[in-house]
């Protein structure tokens, strides 16, 4: 029975143990404590990682790693621009995508699993373009949820692709569980988004929506109008379904259609209004912040204070390197730190990142902590003594970095 050991345990569920240690059989967590005491009582050689901190994987809420070579499928067609608006920045990643090969596109899937356990996750909450690609996902050392994507505005082809998602709903994905996700109010159409529900309700299975993500959106929800409507449609030839004015907001919408309540998801957040946040709340919706793709595509930050002073369940995201720099939640976080110092506790950031994503996936019973009967997904993070007055998690967030990744266990090779 191996022992891990570290100059500190931050197992999330309890407080942090300096000279901590964790017991691990088969896969698992059998025990934490002081070294001493999981020695006496846990008999085993240790492993023992001075200078460093033991805590869990981290649970990346919001992916798409589709998308992880993006940066450098750009320079091949000479993209050396930034779209500044969301609408641009969608219409540049449509016309890359449709270019690329499926070799492409498996390649760009595998850098991403790989930068992902680099950064110390261990799970991810993963939205599924291409079905095609799910056998990676199942191979790879990663868990979390696989969310097929769903969006169209045609009659006919919104059934036959729901009919599809409803079949791979049920296919084993390995460590993966199975999660839908209507791509967005204004790419989905409603049926999808009441099927979706349906299939929710039916299987058990998560959701996850993008909400309110852009200016352009809530623009777009009140009276139909702006580049969604101009662009984005034209683009994707769904004139004929461009809507009557809604007078309505993103979230009020998917509301009115059922679809809220406590296995939704909504990534970014961003432009929610008060009276949205308050229903967010009473259907149990987690929210999911990505503030560095926010400031990459200049969508504005979410509404931190309002979340926070009504209690939402909150987790991070890092989104796709179409609109990110790196996938580590380390990363996310400290920007998150920074954007918003006065709303978030560097622990709470670190809860949020961990704890938090695996909550809000629905695989909180296996990860997100450490502690006896969860698997043994750790990462060994080096930190240099926390100074007087601060707390392990504010040095951990100053200047950590990941050393070591642990899955079942076993280190990651």
């Amino acid at each position: 029975m191996p022992i891990f050991a570290a100059s500190y345990l931050l197992p999330i569920a309890s407080p942090p143990i300096e000279g901590g240690a964790l017991a691990v059989e088969n896969g698992r967590v059998v025990a934490v404590g002081p070294l001493a005491e999981i020695r006496a009582s846990h008999p085993g050689p240790v492993t023992d990682f001075p200078g460093a901190a033991i805590l869990p994987g981290m649970v990346n809420a919001h992916t798409h790693l589709e998308l992880t070579n993006f940066p450098s499928w750009k320079v091949r067609k000479a993209l050396d621009y930034h779209p500044r608006t969301y609408v641009d920045w969608v219409t540049q990643v449509v016309k890359i995508r449709r270019a690329l090969t499926p070799e492409e596109l498996q390649l760009s899937v595998k850098a991403g699993i790989r930068l992902c356990l680099e950064a110390g996750t261990t799970a991810i909450g993963e939205i599924l373009t291409d079905g095609a690609l799910a056998p990676l996902y199942a191979e790879s050392p990663l868990r979390g949820t696989l969310f097929l994507e769903a969006l169209g505005h045609d009659p006919a082809q919104c059934e036959q692709l729901m009919q599809r998602v409803s079949e791979d709903l049920r296919r084993p994905s390995g460590a993966f569980r199975p999660g839908i996700s209507p791509h967005t109010p204004h790419t989905a159409s409603a049926v999808i988004f009441q099927k979706a529900q349906q299939l929710s309700r039916e299987l058990g299975v998560k959701k996850a929506v993008h909400l309110s993500e852009s200016a352009e959106e809530a623009s777009f929800m009140y009276d139909s109008s702006g580049a969604i409507a101009d662009k984005l449609y034209t683009m994707a030839h769904w004139e004929s379904y461009l809507p009557a004015p809604r007078k309505t907001t993103s979230t009020a919408y998917l509301q009115d259609l059922g679809f809220l309540d406590d296995a939704t998801l909504a990534v970014h957040a961003v432009h929610v209004i008060p009276a949205d946040a308050v229903l967010l709340k009473r259907a149990g919706v987690t929210v999911v912040l990505c503030p560095r793709s926010n400031e990459r595509l200049a969508v504005g930050a979410a509404p931190h204070h309002l979340f926070r002073s009504l209690d939402i369940p909150l987790a991070v995201g890092t989104d796709s390197l179409a609109s990110n720099d790196s996938l580590s939640l380390w990363d996310e976080i400290r920007f998150l730190r920074d954007l918003d110092p006065e709303q978030f506790s560097a622990c709470e950031l670190i809860r949020m990142a961990t704890i938090g994503g695996a909550r809000a996936l629905g695989i909180d019973a296996e990860v997100g902590t450490l502690e006896a009967g969860k698997r043994a997904d750790f990462q060994v993070v080096t930190t240099h003594a926390p100074h007087s007055g601060a707390s392990l998690c504010g040095t951990l967030l100053e200047n950590g970095r990941v050393a070591e990744v642990f899955l079942g266990g076993e280190a990651l090779r």
